[in-house]
């Protein structure tokens, strides 16, 4: 169970990284970068992101090259939050595929759709 001050800090930094990814993105030439969840430890001190990426084909290489700079990302993220926490967590960053799993689920259910097409009800006309 996440506890309020984890949420919170959770919210802050989701928040905030978000915001540090839409201004890298000019240097990423065209990725984007988004944030869609952060999940606090309950101490406090470490911080898992997941990360959405489109073109999700260059989904790996970016998670790896954010994951190699996760340091500097720490220091850029220490300095805009020092006023509301007094350490850091430590940053983790990891794919976020949700996105292409729901598209894998429509994909599927509409190649069942053509494969089975509805037919009218019938069950109301027999006797």
């Amino acid at each position: 169970m996440e506890s309020t001050r984890q949420a919170k800090i959770a919210r802050l930094l989701q928040k905030e990284l978000s915001e540090i990814f839409r201004r890298q993105t000019a240097k990423t030439h065209g990725v984007l970068v988004s944030v869609s969840a952060v999940r606090v430890s309950p101490d406090l001190s470490i911080a898992r992101a997941y990360l959405s990426v489109f073109p999700s084909a260059k989904a790996q290489e970016m998670i790896e090259s954010i994951n190699k700079s996760a340091k500097t990302i720490r220091y850029e993220l220490a300095q805009i939050v020092r006023h509301q926490l007094r350490k850091t967590p430590e940053l983790a960053f990891y794919l976020d595929d949700s996105l292409d799993y729901i598209e894998n689920i429509d994909n599927l259910l509409g190649a069942d759709a053509k494969a089975h097409p509805q037919t009218p009800d019938t069950a109301g006309t027999e006797e």
